[in-house]
């Protein structure tokens, strides 16, 4: 019921994924991440949040994202319902997709990355959101937003779409994590969203914030 998108920034070492559904707040559903971990996505007819949060701490114990899917999927019996991805943070991933889940399911890798979706009109869907992402010009995450609209482009959602999401996590920034929860053109509005997150007041402020590598900054500190 959605497709999404995981990668790895080898200029600035940032872990994202950005999300799209035909249903209400993929943001939350969909993405987590962690810089000290990876990231994961965890969808499908039936998602398990816990997924998506289980896989991360078997990669922040030394899991690659490979054997973390497996260990969480292998687990339980209700998988076949339910699809995740997940990218470490060397940039190797993992991807279980259920049987029990909508036609068309589909997923694609890449250096670095990992596409995956379910209930697509179309399983070129994730191989043309990596190629918008690996063809993009911008910042990252512009790059990863670009993949959601190839992809949209491409078949999307076969009910087309309502929500849409991205996350960026760094150790020298605050997450990135931004969410259109319902609207009848998400990926325009997440367009927008992040045009507003990443200049400005708003950018200067989130620029001057604790982050893992500046633990106890404080705004006298920018």
């Amino acid at each position: 019921m959605t497709f999404s998108i995981l990668a790895r920034d080898t200029q600035s070492g940032a872990l994202g994924g950005a999300a799209a559904t035909g249903s209400l707040c993929v943001g939350g559903w969909v993405l987590r991440g962690d810089i000290r971990a990876g990231m994961s996505a965890s969808q499908g007819a039936a998602p398990s949040t816990l997924w998506g949060e289980d896989v991360l701490v078997g990669m922040r114990l030394g899991r690659s994202a490979e054997e973390a899917v497996r260990d969480v999927t292998e687990a339980d019996p209700g998988r076949e319902w339910r699809q995740l991805s997940a990218l470490d943070r060397i940039g190797r991933t993992g991807l279980f997709t259920g049987t029990r889940n909508t036609p068309e399911m589909a997923g694609h890798a890449f250096d670095g990355g990992i596409v995956a979706g379910n209930m697509l009109a179309s399983k070129a869907v994730p191989r043309a959101a990596a190629e918008g992402f690996l063809g993009a010009p911008g910042d990252f995450a512009a790059r990863l937003l670009a993949g959601l609209w190839a992809g949209h482009a491409a078949g999307s959602d076969v009910r087309g779409l309502q929500s849409a999401a991205l996350l960026v996590v760094r150790r020298d920034a605050p997450p990135l994590t931004l969410r259109v929860d319902y609207a009848e053109d998400p990926l325009a509005a997440l367009q927008g969203l992040l045009s507003r997150a990443t200049r400005g007041e708003y950018a200067d402020w989130a620029r001057r914030v604790p982050t893992l590598d500046a633990p106890i900054r404080t705004l006298e500190d920018g």
